[in-house]
């Protein structure tokens, strides 16, 4: 449980540094607003459009009676907003951080500088850099689409899948967020995708602990425009957090626990 409070801490620190630099608040909202547009558009076209669709998925019920019919239908277009919310949610931060990468890049550095963090990279130059993270981004897609998919489909029992589909959604959203956030710190050191997950899993509750209300808070549209910049910081102690303490060494000026 402290582990856990831990990691929570780390994004209302994320908060409490940018709420005393409006000006980097501002500039992480930028790519936030032009992802959250994008995507809000295409969720909305699709929950408009989800009675036809749903009726397009299941001919076979055609012949049913109107009640069986009509309850299948609202199932399963409830459990594929749901899954395709979860994805939105997953895709708006890779494609955010992805249009905003030399923001957020600023916003982590300034944070750094604030809590007097290690700013050491492995010297590649922007290029490269760009090119890992659409690599990554691609990576974390790749992840979050099967999740997705298993989410849906677990979405489709009644009551007790759709339940449990909420619940495992909002622990799979909080571990991918995570991955995410963290991406700056390990890309500029030059660790592979594959050393984050190692990583994290070393310090599975202090990982949820800040991904957890991350995901909550990105399901709340204006919120994300907020939440994105502040768990950029909150990624970045994070990640200097489990890279520190595999190291053996203390980060100096902040107690995550």
């Amino acid at each position: 449980m402290k582990s856990f409070a831990s990691g929570a801490r780390f994004l209302g620190t994320g908060f409490a540094v940018l709420l005393r630099s409006p000006k980097h608040l501002l500039l992480g909202a930028v790519p936030a607003l032009l992802s959250a547009v994008l995507l809000l558009g295409c969720l909305g076209t699709l929950i408009y459009f989800s009675p036809d669709l749903v009726s397009w998925l299941t001919p076979f019920a055609d012949g049913w009676a109107e009640f069986a019919r009509q309850a299948l239908r609202v199932l399963l277009a409830i459990a594929l907003v749901g899954a395709v919310g979860l994805l939105g949610v997953l895709s708006f931060i890779a494609l955010t951080l992805l249009i905003g990468g030399p923001f957020y890049e600023t916003i982590a550095e300034h944070a750094e500088e604030q809590l007097e963090l290690d700013t050491s990279g492995d010297g590649a130059g922007f290029t490269r850099q760009l090119a890992r993270g659409i690599r990554d981004s691609i990576k974390l897609l790749a992840i979050a689409l099967p999740g997705a998919i298993l989410l849906f489909l677990i979405g489709l029992i009644p009551v007790a899948g759709q339940i449990a589909a909420l619940v495992l959604g909002a622990l799979f959203g909080a571990w991918v967020i995570s991955l995410e956030m963290v991406g700056l710190v390990f890309g500029r050191r030059g660790l592979p995708f594959g050393e984050r997950h190692r990583r994290l899993r070393e310090h599975r509750a202090m990982v949820l602990g800040f991904g957890l209300p991350a995901y909550l808070l990105c399901l709340v549209p204006v919120l994300q425009l907020v939440v994105i910049p502040a768990a950029v910081v909150g990624g970045t102690m994070l990640a200097h957090r489990v890279l520190d303490t595999r190291k053996g060494v203390v980060a100096p000026r902040y107690s995550g626990g």
